[in-house]
């Protein structure tokens, strides 16, 4: 793709972003959608290149929104860190990004409730407020079993939250391709499905994780760790891969064992796990040995940051 010239059009208005992909499809070229909540780093910069690297001419737009519904009331969508200006930036230095979509909310609010304003985009119960009542947004996409487990089970508005929002991009952006990091396994995966179920005309790309060099994976929340919650953080990564290392040495190998090894090994490290699991790549159901394509997937705490972090293991049938 040839370097794009000067600043990315950054588009807040939902019709004007709609117009601006139909133009460009128009024109011949493939709309490419990579959306974040921001506070941009090496990971998302990763999904740009892939992006600007699909076939033929291409336009790649970047969604920067933090989305409300995807957070509970008791979550951090206060202190979600941002820096528009700093991730436009970024982007402009990347001379791969064509658009940044930008909305100021994707809600509908809906009036006053009691005789109270509808709650101002990104509040402290932000989340909250879109079932408050009154005519404000009340339609929602839950992929009803890949929604439950994992993440899931300790989030339970995040993927109805997450699964809403990206449709919502979807049918204002009308992308060609989206572009989704692995490192969120489980979005990755029900994303692939509500695509699937509900006919969206969208071809979903996952890119690998990327991390750090001491390999942690790259994380928004990663700046929100102290110098020593960090170094701590750093025995998720090291036990998948030692875990992943016993799999392939060991044909059949029982994944409670190994999901043990790796609860001890973030438990003596500091950690609070939230869950280890060991799930069929595509199905998400867990397995009770490990002889096909698995992937291990773990949540923990450190500190008050909640890290999520996976491995793929590949085994030859």
């Amino acid at each position: 793709m040839a370097a794009v010239a000067g600043e990315p059009e950054v588009i807040r208005d939902k019709a004007a972003m709609r117009a601006w992909s139909r133009r460009q499809r128009a024109e011949g070229k493939t709309v490419v959608l990579v959306p974040t909540m921001g506070f941009l780093h090496e990971g998302h910069l990763s999904l740009v290149s892939a992006a600007a690297a699909v076939p033929g001419p291409v336009a790649v737009v970047v969604s920067i929104y933090v989305n409300p519904s995807q957070f509970a009331p008791t979550e951090d969508l206060a202190t979600y860190p941002s820096d528009l200006a700093g991730d436009l930036r970024k982007l402009a230095s990347t001379g791969a990004v064509h658009a940044v979509f930008n909305p100021p909310d994707l809600y509908y609010r809906g009036a006053a409730v009691s005789g109270r304003p509808a709650e101002a985009p990104g509040g402290a119960a932000a989340s909250s407020c879109l079932e408050a009542g009154g005519d404000g947004h009340e339609t929602w996409i839950r992929v009803e079993r890949l929604e439950k487990g994992l993440c899931g089970a300790s989030r339970p508005v995040f993927f109805r939250g997450v699964a809403t929002v990206v449709a919502k991009l979807f049918n204002v952006v009308e992308p060609d391709v989206a572009m989704f990091g692995k490192k969120d396994y489980q979005q990755w995966r029900l994303i692939c499905r509500m695509v699937r179920d509900l006919d969206f005309a969208v071809e979903i790309i996952g890119s690998e994780i990327v991390r750090e060099a001491d390999g942690l994976a790259m994380s928004s929340r990663n700046v929100r760790l102290s110098p020593e919650e960090r170094e701590k953080a750093l025995s998720i990564s090291r036990s998948l891969v030692n875990a992943r290392t016993a799999a392939l040495n060991n044909s059949n190998s029982a994944s409670e064992h190994i999901k043990d090894q790796i609860v001890q090994t973030l438990t003596e490290a500091g950690g609070r796990v939230d869950y280890v699991e060991i799930v069929e790549q595509e199905s998400l159901v867990p397995v009770e040995t490990i002889d096909r394509p698995v992937v291990i997937c773990v949540a923990a705490w450190f500190g008050k940051v909640r890290l999520i972090d996976n491995i793929e293991i590949h085994m030859q049938s």
